[in-house]
């Protein structure tokens, strides 16, 4: 059994599109590691790009965050950017539970539906056992201090995030900028032009896009 599994077995037992599972880390940035379709997929990369969302709440505070619709007022005011995303990417309801075994949380499960839904009490219960059992098998493939697991059906992770790290940390000596900073203007390049983060690293990486220091605000450099 993989998270893929568990995403899978999570979506044909609740009331819920589809679902998503992040990679998280307090000193770096999430990486996903799976999603069950399109929504669930941008859903993670929206999250990841703008660093807001109920992933990163629930990560954040070790509590689950449950949306049950985002057009509620509230919401629209506490994820400014990411609420909109979401709606229009297809979400109506979202819901985050971290992946926690005592002092370690290594992720979280995104749950989403199209539709305004509450999850009853028997439902957040299977919930939280689909988000106790992916922990358990992250925690079995053994990663290490850069977030690759060990075990295959993960190879691309590694990659994914080494890429975004190398790209980060070009863009300290391009920006003259600390590691923070560097990754929050890769983000909001991602972001802004509607590119998974991935490729913008991958083009930072390979000299494909140079970004100029802030004695030229806004300004970037798309080298042929």
């Amino acid at each position: 059994m993989s998270v893929v599994d568990v995403c899978t077995a999570a979506v044909a037992a609740l009331p819920v599109g589809g679902a998503g599972l992040s990679a998280m880390s307090r000193t770096t940035a999430s990486h996903p590691l799976c999603s069950t379709d399109d929504i669930s997929e941008q859903l993670e990369e929206l999250q990841l790009t703008l660093g807001e969302g109920p992933c990163v709440d629930a990560f954040t505070h070790g509590s689950a965050v449950l949306t049950p619709d985002l057009l509620t007022g509230a919401l629209q005011d506490r994820w400014v950017v990411f609420a909109d995303a979401a709606l229009e990417a297809g979400a109506r309801a979202v819901f985050a539970l971290p992946l926690q075994m005592g002092a370690i949380s290594p992720g979280v499960l995104d749950l989403y539906a199209d539709v305004p839904t509450v999850l009853d009490a028997e439902e957040l219960a299977d919930a939280l056992a689909f988000a106790d059992l992916a922990t358990l098998l992250l925690l079995d493939a053994r990663i290490d201090e850069t977030g690759a697991p060990a075990d295959r059906g993960f190879e691309d992770l590694g990659g994914y995030r080494a890429e975004i790290d190398q790209a980060t940390g070009i863009l300290t000596v391009q920006l003259e900028v600390g590691i923070d900073e560097a990754f929050v203007r890769l983000r909001a390049y991602a972001f802004m032009r509607g590119r998974r983060l991935a490729d913008v690293a991958a083009d930072v990486v390979a000299h494909r896009l140079r970004f100029l220091s802030d004695s030229e605000p806004g300004r970037t450099d798309e080298e042929t």
